[in-house]
């Protein structure tokens, strides 16, 4: 069983090697572009992959995708198509999520923003915040991120609304689902928080329409894909007041380039994707279990349905 692994953007696949070495040091590890014999290669682990680079191995059995999001994966347009793809389901990635969550909608909630223009000003003014029984937090998609940061949500008080693609039922949550449930999921929401896949039907989902849709002074924050945003139209939406305020840990380029109007925005927190991450000691174990899973004639887990995209 001979093993590659091909990661771009940003992370080092010498580190990614050592991790799954730490959990195999009997594993045939190849790092791209020494492929070897690609007759050989049973396995791939890929994040950012170049496209058309899986097609030249003859006995691949499985494509193991680093992260959560799958998007880069189908944009290849040579992806060998009789090959199961698999992701990373991580507890520790869906607790960052949550933090970040969490983190975001409090400062929201509790005027964080004003206090600190008090503060540089030297004004003692209180600030009185909402009661959180009272304001609801709207959350697209409820994959496990998002089910997992509406939990958390919901148990320090706050109402919470879900949307999903297909009907789900969520004790404690109000749920909707569809086109004909976007409407009625939006009119209520104090903040929308958009933890999506990236598919066709999800991108630009976040246009003048949807946030047309939203309340007065309402907020958004995302940290699903930069693509599911049209930045133009979220920047009316602020500079109209239609929305009080954005956070956005994703974009359509990243690094942001330094003239997008997002840096200079009053409205506008940036966080540079690190919302949540996977780390070798976290996913390791579950990948290589996974392939060897595979390799042994058991369906992989975590796998990725082609037809809906995630």
């Amino acid at each position: 069983m001979a093993i590659l692994i091909q990661i771009g953007e940003f992370h080092s696949q010498e580190t990614w090697r050592d991790g799954f070495l730490a959990v195999d040091p009997e594993l045939d590890l190849r790092l791209w572009p020494d492929v070897g014999d690609p007759a050989e290669i049973e396995a791939v682990i890929v994040w950012h992959h170049v496209h058309g680079s899986l097609t030249q191995f003859p006995n691949l059995k499985v494509i193991c995708n680093l992260g959560a999001g799958v998007e880069a994966i189908f944009h290849d347009p040579d992806l060998p198509a009789d090959v199961p793809i698999s992701r990373v389901v991580d507890p520790r990635l869906t607790r960052s999520m949550a933090e970040y969550v969490l983190l975001h909608v409090l400062r929201y909630h509790r005027r964080f923003a004003e206090n600190q223009e008090f503060q540089a000003a030297r004004q003692w003014k209180y600030v009185p915040s909402d009661d959180a029984a009272d304001t609801t937090i709207g959350f697209l998609g409820m994959g496990a991120l998002g089910l997992h940061s509406a939990e958390k949500i919901r148990n320090l008080g706050f109402r919470v609304a879900g949307w999903s693609r297909t009907e789900k039922s969520i004790e404690g949550m109000e749920m909707y689902h569809g086109p004909e449930g976007l409407g009625p999921f939006l009119g209520g929401l104090k903040m929308l928080v958009c933890l999506l896949p990236l598919t066709a039907e999800t991108s630009g989902i976040i246009n003048n329409d949807l946030l047309a849709q939203l309340p007065d002074d309402s907020f958004f924050i995302n940290a699903g894909r930069g693509q599911h945003v049209v930045d133009e139209d979220l920047l009316a939406a602020l500079d109209s007041g239609k929305l009080s305020g954005a956070t956005l840990d994703v974009f359509h380029v990243e690094p942001l380039p330094k003239e997008h109007a997002f840096w200079t925005h009053p409205k506008v927190t940036i966080t540079p994707h690190n919302a949540a991450d996977s780390f070798p000691r976290d996913v390791c174990p579950q990948i290589i279990g996974n392939i060897k899973g595979v390799l042994s004639g058991k369906p992989p887990m975590n796998e990725v349905k082609l037809d809906r995209g995630y």
